[in-house]
Order: C-alpha cells, then sequence, then structure tokens
C-alpha cells in the first residue's frame, strides 16, 4: 500500500476519501449508512492489528450474544469469513459496481485497488450480516484512509507511533502523528497510547480541534501485568491496554455497562484467549513431526526487534531439548525498505537476548543452520494466492529475485563466515517449505522408538519480515486449520 500510494505521485492518498464515497454510492450505500455498524477505529504504526484482535476478543467474552466483525481481511466472531460467502459478497459489490457506472470524479478509476475493494466488500457484508460491533483497522495513515469514511464511530483509538516509520515514510513524527489523529470525530472519544512529546502534542491537537468528546492517554490497567495474554511478547502488553480502554467505553456506551475499575471475568478470559494468526504464533506442525513453525509477520526495525525477543526467550525458541534442533531462519522484506539494516536489527537483538538468558556461549551468527529469503510468491510454478500476495510488487524484480539475492548477500557480508551453501534464495514460497520438508525427512532416520529416553532431533522454522509471507506459509505448508 505504502509502494502503491508512491507510484501514483501520492494521488491514492489525496483522493482516498472521494474515491472510496463514489465507490460507495455506487452500490447503494452513503456514508452515513455505515455508522449502523457501530465502528471501533483503530490506527498507528505498529500494533494496531493486536490491539483489534485483542477487543474483538474482549467485547465476544463480555457479549457473547453480539455479532462482531473485524475488517482486517474479514473476520465475524474470531472466524476468517468463508471462500464461499467472501465470492458472494464480493461478486455482489462487483456486480453493482458494474450496473451503475455513474462518474462524480472524472479522476476516479472504474473499479477500486484491492485494499479498497476488500475495504467495500467488508462493509457490505457486515451491513448484510447486520453486526453489533465492527473493527476497524486503518490501511495505511488514517486521515486519508479509505477506512476513515465512517462519519462517526463509537470510539477512535491510536497504538503506538513507531520510530522506523518516520525514515520508511519519509516523513517527520508530527506529520505522522497529524495523519494518524486525522480519524478522531467531534463527538467520540478519542485514545491513544503513551506516545513520544512531539507525537502526543499534535495527536492531542487534532483530537481537540477535531473536536472529539475526550482524549485519553490510556492508563496502565491494574492486574493486566499478572494475566498470560493470548498473543505472545512483552510488547503486547500495551496493546492489550489500549484494547481494554476502547473496549470499555465502548460497552459503556452501546451496552451500556458501566465500565470497571477492576478487569471483569469476561476481561480477564478474552485477554488470555486472544487469538492473532501469524503474529508471535507458535504453530507445531501437523504433518510433518518434530517441525515447529514460529511466525510474526513483523515488518519494521521496531517490530522485527520484538520479533526476536519472543523467538528468543526460554519459552519460546530457547527451550531446553535433549538434541539440538535444527534451526532455519524465513525472511522477506517489501521493497523500498532497508533488508541489510533490517538483518542488522536480528543480529544484534538476537546477541542481546542470547546474553540476556544466560546464552552467552552461543554464537549468533550461527544459531540458525540455514538461512532462507524467498519471494511472497505462492507456488513453485509462478502461481499466486491472490489474497496472499502484494501484487505492488514488480513482477519483473519477483521473476529476477533481486530484492532475495540482496538480502542473502547483506547476510553474507554481515556474518562473515557463514557457510555459502546454507544461505539460500529461492523463487516461492512452496520451494522454502520444499526444504523444511526435506531437512524433516532427513532427521526422521533419528528418531528412537516410543520407549526411548532420548528425543528426535525437531526443526524449528523462524519465519518474519512480511505479513505475506507468514500468510503464504501458513497456506503452502498446510499450516490454516491450527493456525488460523
Amino acid at each position: 500500500m505504502i509502494e502503491a500510494s508512491r507510484a501514483s505521485g501520492g494521488r491514492i492518498a489525496q483522493y482516498s476519501i472521494h474515491d472510496t464515497e463514489e465507490y460507495l454510492s455506487r452500490i447503494g450505500y452513503s456514508p452515513q449508512d455505515l455508522n449502523k455498524l457501530n465502528v471501533l477505529h483503530v490506527t498507528g504504526t505498529k500494533g494496531k492489528g493486536s490491539t483489534c484482535a485483542f477487543v474483538d476478543s474482549l467485547l465476544r467474552h463480555s457479549m457473547p450474544e453480539w455479532t462482531v466483525a473485524v475488517r482486517e481481511r474479514i473476520r465475524i466472531n474470531g472466524t476468517p469469513i468463508s471462500e464461499e460467502d467472501f465470492a458472494k459478497y464480493f461478486f455482489q459489490v462487483w456486480d453493482r459496481l458494474e450496473k451503475n457506472d455513474t462518474r462524480k470524479y472524472e479522476s476516479t478509476p472504474p473499479k477500486p485497488m484491492y485494499f479498497r475493494m476488500v475495504t467495500l466488500v467488508a462493509f457490505h457484508a457486515f451491513v448484510e450480516l447486520k453486526v453489533d460491533a465492527t473493527i476497524l483497522e486503518v490501511g495505511v495513515g488514517g486521515m486519508y484512509d479509505c477506512t476513515n469514511i465512517i462519519p462517526r464511530p463509537v470510539v477512535t483509538g491510536i497504538s503506538a507511533l513507531g520510530i522506523d516509520h518516520v525514515s520508511v515514510l519519509g516523513k517527520t513524527l508530527k506529520e505522522i502523528a497529524w495523519q494518524k489523529g486525522g480519524i478522531y470525530k467531534e463527538g467520540v472519544p478519542a485514545f491513544t497510547v503513551n506516545q513520544p512529546e512531539d507525537g502526543l502534542e499534535v495527536l492531542e491537537r487534532q483530537a481537540r480541534e477535531r473536536k472529539a468528546s475526550k482524549f485519553v492517554i490510556v492508563p496502565l490497567t491494574p492486574g493486566l501485568s499478572d494475566i498470560k495474554l493470548g498473543l505472545s511478547g512483552f510488547h503486547q502488553y500495551q496493546n492489550a491496554n489500549l484494547a481494554i480502554s476502547l473496549a470499555q467505553e465502548f460497552l459503556h456506551i452501546k451496552a451500556p455497562l458501566v465500565a470497571p475499575t477492576t478487569l471483569s471475568a469476561a476481561f480477564v478470559s478474552g485477554l488470555e484467549n486472544t487469538r492473532w494468526p501469524g503474529r508471535c504464533q507458535t504453530v507445531p506442525d501437523p504433518s510433518l513431526k518434530g517441525t515447529t513453525w514460529f511466525l510474526d509477520g513483523a515488518h519494521t526495525v521496531e517490530s522485527l526487534e520484538c520479533c526476536v525477543q519472543w523467538f528468543f526467550s526460554p519459552a519460546v525458541g530457547l527451550w531446553e531439548k535433549v538434541h539440538k534442533p535444527v534451526r532455519i531462519f524465513i525472511f522477506n522484506c517489501t521493497h523500498g525498505r532497508s533488508g541489510s539494516s533490517f538483518l542488522l536489527t536480528v543480529l544484534s537483538k538476537m546477541k542481546a537476548q542470547l546474553q540476556l538468558h544466560g546464552k552467552g556461549d552461543i554464537d549468533p551468527n550461527h544459531f540458525f543452520d540455514h538461512v532462507i529469503f524467498c519471494s511472497n510468491v505462492t507456488y513453485a510454478d509462478g502461481g499466486f494466492k491472490g489474497d496472499l500476495t502484494n501484487r505492488v510488487v514488480a513482477e519483473e524484480k519477483v521473476d529476477l529475485l533481486k530484492v532475495q539475492q540482496e538480502l542473502a548477500d547483506a547476510w553474507a557480508s554481515l556474518v562473515l563466515n557463514y557457510p555459502k551453501d546454507h544461505i539460500h534464495v529461492y523463487p516461492s514460497l512452496e520451494h522454502a517449505v520444499r526444504f523444511v520438508r526435506k531437512l524433516n525427512s532427513e532427521n526422521s532416520g533419528k528418531e528412537v522408538t516410543e520407549t526411548s529416553t532420548q528425543e528426535a532431533t525437531a526443526v524449528d522454522v523462524l519465519v518474519t519480515g512480511s505479513l505475506h509471507l507468514v500468510g503464504g506459509i501458513i497456506e503452502v505448508a498446510g499450516l490454516s486449520e491450527v493456525a488460523l
């Protein structure tokens, strides 16, 4: 989405709301019709997806009779919409666009781009299903994002403003905060986590100028630190804290329930049972005994640091085993981002974590036995599963594996003595999964009988750097039933 906006010369951002209003009208809705969806609108540069997942779980556990919808890839009551239902709603929207081609703005394309189309399908599905609550995650930015078409959400929230996005987007923190604060609305409560001072000042000004009913920097929730969250990683406590405030405010307005001063039993259960595929997720392979996938779609320097902090902990990637596991690192990143700096972040944080947990004798440069850099192309024949692939990636660069080769070269330059034949560049996710299966097959010969006290050699696979990468691995490796 960021790359698409750049390629358009800024047009996508500039005309996003106008275009979305036109498409919405052509399929039979007005922006005011969307108010009935009871929207919780969330943005931020990191943690917004996890925050939405926590809010979803909190509302479902508090009000089990409600229908709760999440726009991120369209989920209803915690479950992804079926391919059949998605196809039904998609073609209903498509047919309406086809039949009503009246154009309000000459500059608006006849059909919306991918993200905007999915958002329209979500809106249509949620209206048809008469949902009680809609958790709406911003795509990019806030002010001009197509999700910002909602005239009056019930509550709005902003997760952490990542410093990494300042360099990636070429904007100052104040400019980013101004964009994010664009989701604040007149008469609507405005929440945020604590932010760097420059960003916080802008958010407070945005809330005031947009006449939000109140502006709240969420306080720490008593007792939260004693709960084992359903999403792993220490950084998730900040996201959970924001989610608690958003859910309490929403319930107070819509139920109505008096916001509790302590965590209710329903909230505790909601926090413990939150699930969000591809975020600090441990998935034992259902078909490959001994293989475990560690999945995190981290795609910024800061989120990668959180990923490494999660994986390099005794409860996850450092847990004690009789035999040292074969460890594999699968990585890819989006065009426009510095792969070398990302990999340096991983290696540096890895070293710090090993020392923190008393594993300083382990060489961080050789912790992984193999590293794989592959494109987000789904299958070995070059085919894509459409909802898993970022089509913005220039196809000629995918074919040439330019980015993946640059990542491999960067790894070789950062880890000078790393075996060259253990650095792999593959053209598809299926190639990467085949390699893992091959290693698993080779290690299966070491498996022992059930009565033996020895443990078979395990294969641990850390997959990170891109949500598209993680989503594709879940599909190709056959992890959907246990991961989603």
